[in-house]
C-alpha cells in the first residue's frame, strides 16, 4: 500500500472515529433527560379603573368646529387635573367631512376627541366621571391590573412555579430510581393577565348621571398563572 493510500485510510478512520465519538457524545448528553411542566396560579385584583370620555359635534365651518371641540376638551382637562388621584391621557381625535347623499358634495364636518382617565381610586374616578358627563359622553369603562400589582404577582408566581417544578422533578427522579437530578433548562410563561375590557357604557352612564351618590364599582379579579417548562437529567 502506498504512503498516500495509507494516509487516506488513516484519515478516513479518524473521520469515522470522530463521527462515532460525536454521536456517542450526543447520546450521552440526552441520556436520562425528561421534560416536565409545572404551574402556579392565583387570583389577582383588577385594581385599575379606566374611563374613556369623548365629545363629538358637527359644523359647516371646520375651524369653528375644531375650536369648540378644543374648548370642551380643555375645560374637561382642567377639571380633571384637580383630582390628583387620576391620571389623564388624551385619546384619539378625528375629523371627517359629511357628504350630501345626492350631490356627494361636502356639507359639513364632524369631529370627535377622546379623554382617557385612569386611577386606582375608584370612588374618586367615579365621582369625577359623573361630573364630566355634564359636558362629555361616556365611551367606556374598563378595568385592568396595575403594573405594580402585576409585577408583584409575577414575582410571587415565579417562586411558586419554581417550587412546583422542583417538586415534580423530585417526584420523577424517585419514580425512575435516580439518586438526584440536575436542571438542564427552564422557561417561564405567564397567562391570564387581562387586557382592559369594556363595561356597558350606556348602563354606567345612566348610573352615574341619574343619581347623586357615587355609584359603587366592583372590578373583580382575574385568575393568572405562570408555567415552568423545562428539562431535567436524572442522575443514576
Amino acid at each position: 500500500m502506498s504512503r498516500f493510500t495509507r494516509s487516506a485510510a488513516i484519515l478516513t478512520l479518524s473521520a469515522g472515529a470522530l463521527a462515532s465519538f460525536s454521536a456517542m457524545a450526543a447520546d450521552e448528553l440526552h441520556y436520562n433527560q425528561i421534560s416536565l411542566r409545572a404551574e402556579a396560579s392565583q387570583e389577582v385584583a383588577r385594581d385599575k379603573m379606566i374611563v374613556t370620555l369623548y365629545t363629538e359635534s358637527q359644523n359647516t365651518d371646520p375651524a369653528k368646529l375644531a375650536a369648540d371641540i378644543t374648548t370642551t376638551v380643555n375645560q374637561a382637562l382642567g377639571q380633571a387635573r384637580e383630582v390628583k388621584a387620576v391620571t389623564l391621557r388624551q385619546g384619539s381625535r378625528n375629523s371627517y367631512p359629511i357628504y350630501d347623499n345626492k350631490t356627494q358634495k361636502i356639507t359639513g364636518w364632524r369631529e370627535r376627541a377622546e379623554l382617557r382617565l385612569e386611577s386606582a381610586d375608584f370612588p374618586a374616578l367615579s365621582k369625577l366621571t359623573g361630573e364630566l358627563l355634564n359636558t362629555l359622553k361616556m365611551g367606556g369603562m374598563d378595568f385592568a391590573i396595575a403594573d405594580a400589582t402585576r409585577k408583584a404577582s409575577e414575582d410571587a408566581l415565579l417562586k411558586d412555579a419554581v417550587a412546583a417544578f422542583k417538586a415534580r422533578a423530585q417526584l420523577a427522579t424517585d419514580a425512575l430510581g435516580g439518586k438526584g437530578y440536575k436542571i438542564v433548562n427552564l422557561n417561564f410563561n405567564t397567562n391570564g393577565y387581562p387586557q382592559p375590557y369594556e363595561r356597558g357604557a350606556m348602563m354606567m352612564k345612566g348610573a352615574l348621571m341619574d343619581s347623586a351618590p357615587t355609584p359603587e364599582v366592583e372590578a373583580g379579579t382575574s385568575k393568572v398563572s405562570m408555567s415552568a417548562d423545562g428539562t431535567i437529567e436524572v442522575l443514576q
